[in-house]
């Protein structure tokens, strides 16, 4: 790796950037991961105990979750709408991708991208709100709704789990569109024609060329988009009814509000092994490493 540096940039440039990538790594990833996983495995006590016979390493605040029936419940929801988010994501942005990077002329490929980055430019929480204000019972949304004759009454869209999933979709379709239109660009266009000119449909053709294709594409977007989801307070927070409570949330709790760090630092860990199990699978699945998704 320096040696390629050094040949791009030379070897002063090449250094820092060395430096400054090690740097991140070590004092802003790893280091805080191995704080938070030494604090997992500690009791919370007052600081007068610290240091005393009580002050050992535990695996009680894992135990804590084990236990726990409502917390247990609420982190495999968690996970699981986490997945649901990332499906509904792939299957809103992949027509949007493949339009993109295949249909589109330069004009409007420019024009779409425009609008799909210019809402990104307010801030997460502040659209986040929008759509509160949009799904709201007396809402824009229910008012198009009832107009059009859609529906007889007014839809209660945050009293469950609907408002977190339509908000977590629109804000993270980002991560979810660029990785899969990064991917379809580099497909030659030959390869649809000639599967079409043996005979082969449109979903056929998709199934079977582009797809495959796109597979790093959809597996860095996916791996974004779910990680995003699992870890987000925001969007659960403001569009959640009380009953659609979040994992980010508990962990939260913990923190900030039960004053426990040593139990929100054991819930936080708890979910980030589960984030790099699924990173881990979706690599399998697809059959791809690091390298494939680093494209």
């Amino acid at each position: 790796m320096l040696k390629a540096l050094t040949d791009r940039f030379g070897l002063p440039v090449s250094v820092t950037i060395l430096l400054l990538l090690w740097f991140w790594l070590i004092v802003l990833v790893i280091l805080p991961q191995l704080i938070m996983i030494d604090y997992s495995f500690r009791p919370n006590l007052l600081p007068a105990q610290m240091g005393g016979p009580e002050d050992g390493y535990t695996i009680g605040n894992y135990q804590t979750l084990a236990n726990n029936d409502i917390h247990r419940t609420i982190f495999f929801k968690t996970i699981w709408s986490s997945i649901l988010v990332t499906f509904l994501t792939l299957v809103v942005c992949y027509p949007v991708a493949y339009f993109l990077a295949q249909l589109a002329s330069t004009r409007q490929a420019m024009l779409i991208a425009l609008l799909l980055v210019i809402p990104y430019w307010i801030n997460e929480i502040l659209r986040t709100f929008a759509w509160y204000l949009i799904l709201a019972f007396q809402g824009p949304l229910n008012a198009v709704l009832l107009g059009l004759g859609f529906i007889d009454r007014p839809i209660r869209f945050l009293s469950g789990d609907s408002g977190v999933l339509i908000g977590m979709v629109y804000a993270y379709l980002l991560f979810m569109v660029f990785p899969l239109y990064n991917a379809l660009e580099s497909l030659d266009p030959n390869q649809v024609r000639a599967a079409r000119n043996l005979g082969a449909g449109t979903i056929r053709t998709h199934w079977r060329i582009i797809i495959p294709h796109a597979k790093p594409g959809i597996a860095t977007g996916c791996i974004m988009t779910f990680m995003l989801a699992a870890g987000s307070y925001a969007v659960p927070a403001l569009l959640g009814s009380p009953g659609s409570r979040w994992f980010t949330q508990i962990i939260y709790n913990w923190f900030f509000e039960g004053g426990d760090w040593h139990m929100g630092a054991a819930y936080a860990f708890v979910l980030l092994i589960l984030c790099i199990g699924f990173i881990a699978l979706v690599m399998k699945v697809f059959k791809i490493g690091l390298g494939d998704i680093g494209r």
